[in-house]
């Protein structure tokens, strides 16, 4: 299959073309202000670089850092209204309790606490009413509230008074956007609550850049389907995006942790990628990227939903280096690295000016300037490294490093005592992540094990249930496997109780052309 992989990047946007496992191009291009015609350039750089014509693509998936960057930036944020099922329990911590007040503000945040939800053993706490749910649909709309996340106290458990509630906003208000906290994050009402709120604030802005990518690929007259790349290394329908953006935030990462390992061969390794402004340090095992556990902060807010297990600081290519103290970042020249840096004909001094005059790399297009101190600087940027290196390992196994990104040429062969692996085409690494990604099924149940279902059983039913979503998913049948299973006793609710996660993945069906 015939796939072009896309990945949005703060400083480059990356393509490749990529046919079954071969890199026939690839190409890095400077992101531009409008996204798109950074995009355009790479992509069509690419196929001249292979010599096909867009209707030779059978698949185009593109990573981006669109949502995840609003969120941080408090940007393109609707105005957002909660309605939690909680009452007469539930109410002692309140939405929006641990948010930044700044974030609260620009996405409006309100909130209506209304009876409903389910106690841990899934019994009710008290029963839903329509009424009350319309009333605080109206209250919140007229205080300009234009997207509704719902939220249930134990909706991992029982999930279905989320859905009545949903059915019933949609029959009276039909052209509201309603997201599901059942939908999106796991254990935790808080964590799951603050996953469904950035996910519900997130939705317009969803519909512009998928409606935008729509565009884009009608007018360089693509014929394939359009993919986007999940956190978890796989791809998600353009459609699911629309409703589920949040499932996106850190395809970044993603792409490079799974590039890096595709790219290397080594299924188990910490992966270090180094871009212009910032450097991500994660490990993968199996070639995915390892998850982390159940809470994750995104934009200082505590969520729950899958991400990788990722360490981000402040060292890319175009870091400012200040002499004086020394110091390093966090500030960077970003996607200007080819007109500021001294090596590039510019008065600032970037991480690669010292990179090149200490001899790590011979990258630019004047001489390499003189730095006095550049030992002590180049020390310093190897420490920082290192540092996040070892906070990165869960094992003292000798596992490789495998460097990516535009900026891994100034790394040294050796980290934290660990071999470093700089394979063909690293420095596209994220664009091959995205290009190999897989279509997967992930499913969460909770299940009473008794009489009537035994334990394999359960596990049986959960894992049809994710692979019917994979294959939904345009995956190929043939080609599904199980990624990880894991069951876990929920030792607080009555019998015996299993919570099930199960992950498929298969790859991406082939489209006749």
């Amino acid at each position: 299959m015939l796939r072009i992989g896309v990945d949005v990047g703060g400083t480059n946007t990356d393509a490749v073309v990529m046919d079954a496992e071969t890199v026939i191009s690839g190409t890095k291009s400077p992101t531009t202000n409008d996204i798109l015609s950074g995009v355009e350039n790479s992509i069509l750089s690419a196929l001249t670089k292979a010599n096909k014509k867009p209707d030779d693509i059978q698949a185009l998936i593109i990573g981006t850092t669109h949502f995840v960057n609003a969120i941080v930036q408090r940007k393109n944020l609707a105005k957002t209204g909660l309605i939690r099922l909680s009452l007469p329990s539930g109410g002692s911590i309140l939405p929006f309790a641990d948010w930044p007040k700044e974030l609260i503000k620009s996405l409006n945040g309100k909130y209506k606490l209304v009876n409903g939800g389910y106690e841990m053993d899934g019994t009710e706490i008290s029963k839903l009413d329509e009424k009350e749910i319309l009333n605080a649909l109206k209250e919140l709309q007229n205080l300009g509230c234009n997207e509704i996340a719902i939220s249930s106290v134990f909706a991992t458990v029982r999930g279905d008074m989320e859905q009545v509630a949903y059915d019933i906003i949609k029959k009276h208000s039909p052209n509201t956007n309603v997201s599901l906290s059942k939908n999106i994050g796991g254990m935790g009402l808080l964590e799951r609550e603050n996953a469904a709120l950035i996910n519900a604030t997130l939705k317009p802005l969803a519909k512009e850049v998928v409606e935008s990518f729509e565009e884009f690929k009608s007018k360089l007259n693509f014929k394939c389907s359009m993919f986007f790349t999940k956190n978890d290394g796989t791809l998600i329908q353009s459609s699911e995006v629309i409703e589920l953006p949040v499932l996106t935030f850190a395809c970044g990462p993603t792409n490079s942790m799974r590039g890096a390992a595709f790219l290397s061969k080594e299924k188990n390794a910490l992966v270090v990628d180094v871009g212009g402004t910032t450097t991500d340090v994660g490990e993968v095992k199996d070639g995915f990227p390892r998850q982390a556990g159940t809470s994750v902060t995104v934009a200082d807010v505590r969520t729950n939903f899958s991400m990788p297990d990722v360490i981000s600081f402040g060292l890319g290519g175009g870091s400012i280096i200040d002499t004086e103290k020394p110091s390093v970042g966090p500030q960077s020249v970003g996607h200007e690295l080819t007109n500021k840096a001294k090596i590039f004909g510019g008065d600032v001094l970037t991480a690669s000016d010292v990179a090149v005059s200490y001899g790590r790399c011979n990258i630019g297009t004047t001489q390499a300037p003189e730095i006095n101190n550049k030992k002590d600087i180049i020390h310093l940027m190897d420490q920082m490294v290192e540092d996040k290196v070892a906070r990165a390992r869960t094992s003292s196994e000798k596992i490789p490093v495998i460097a990516v990104g535009g900026g891994s040429v100034m790394l040294d062969n050796k980290i934290d005592g660990l071999n470093v692996i700089k394979p063909p085409h690293n420095d596209l690494a994220n664009a091959v992540g995205a290009a190999i990604a897989q279509v997967s099924g992930q499913v969460s149940k909770v299940i009473l094990i008794d009489d009537k279902i035994d334990r394999e059983s359960a596990i049986k039913q959960v894992t049809d249930e994710a692979t019917k979503l994979a294959v939904d998913r345009n995956a190929d049948p043939n080609t599904i496997n199980v990624l990880a299973v894991s069951d876990m006793p929920l030792s607080y609710l009555p019998g015996n109780n299993l919570l099930i996660n199960v992950t498929v993945v298969g790859n991406l069906k082939m489209e006749n052309k």
